[in-house]
């Protein structure tokens, strides 16, 4: 997150056209929409949510004009929002943080792992949670599971075979003698130390919102 950025009041039209989509109301945390706009503000998706939550609940005399302004008018907001985002540059993300200094958080999380990779840390989190419900023998392209998650992850089964592979490697209880050389070793390793050690439900609570980025 930016450390000099701060919620605006302009932000308020941003998160409104999203709350004003069908079906009207809240959006789940990690949606699409919702991390687009994240990423686009550099403000973390559970920030977000907990404003959609006042919007929700017109919390304050400021929502509640906006809402008066633009609530029965999509047509009306989407203009202000297309002038918001001229006016602040959001086309142009680099000119728009020239000069401000950032220290990305989440960000990275839903961004390829490499450049020449589809792979994303947040992908490498769901297939985490997925290998603490497998066995090893189970870790294969012809499981149900896999190839459940491979699509919904629009990956190859294969693929994800290879990553629940990498994680045997930086599971402790396994203790594999084999050396694995893997460009996927490293980015499993930092999602192993963040994650690994946690609790299961933990992780499988925070994997069941992650999913709807993906939906």
């Amino acid at each position: 997150m930016a450390k000099n950025s701060k919620w605006q009041d302009d932000y308020w039209l941003l998160l409104m056209q999203i709350y004003l989509q069908k079906p009207v109301g809240m959006k789940p945390m990690y949606s699409r929409k919702m991390v687009d706009l994240s990423m686009e503000l550099h403000i973390a998706p559970d920030i977000l949510f907990n404003k959609m939550c006042q919007i929700a609940n017109l919390e304050t005399p400021r929502i509640e004009h906006i809402w008066e302004t633009y609530g029965n008018n999509p047509r009306k907001l989407s203009r202000a929002v297309s002038l918001l985002r001229e006016m602040r540059g959001f086309n142009n993300a680099e000119e728009f943080y020239d000069g401000v200094e950032t220290n990305e958080s989440f960000e990275k999380d839903f961004r390829p792992i490499a450049d020449d990779e589809m792979l994303m840390p947040v992908m490498l989190i769901l297939i985490l949670d997925e290998y603490f419900r497998l066995t090893p023998i189970t870790m294969v392209a012809e499981t149900p599971e896999v190839q459940q998650l491979a699509r919904l992850l629009k990956l190859k089964p294969q693929k994800v075979v290879e990553v629940l592979e990498v994680f045997q490697h930086c599971d402790p209880y396994l203790n594999r003698k084999d050396v694995v050389i893997s460009p996927l070793l490293l980015p499993c390793q930092l999602v192993w130390r963040r994650f690994g050690n946690a609790k299961t439900e933990d992780l499988a609570s925070y994997a069941a919102q992650l999913k709807e980025y993906f939906r």
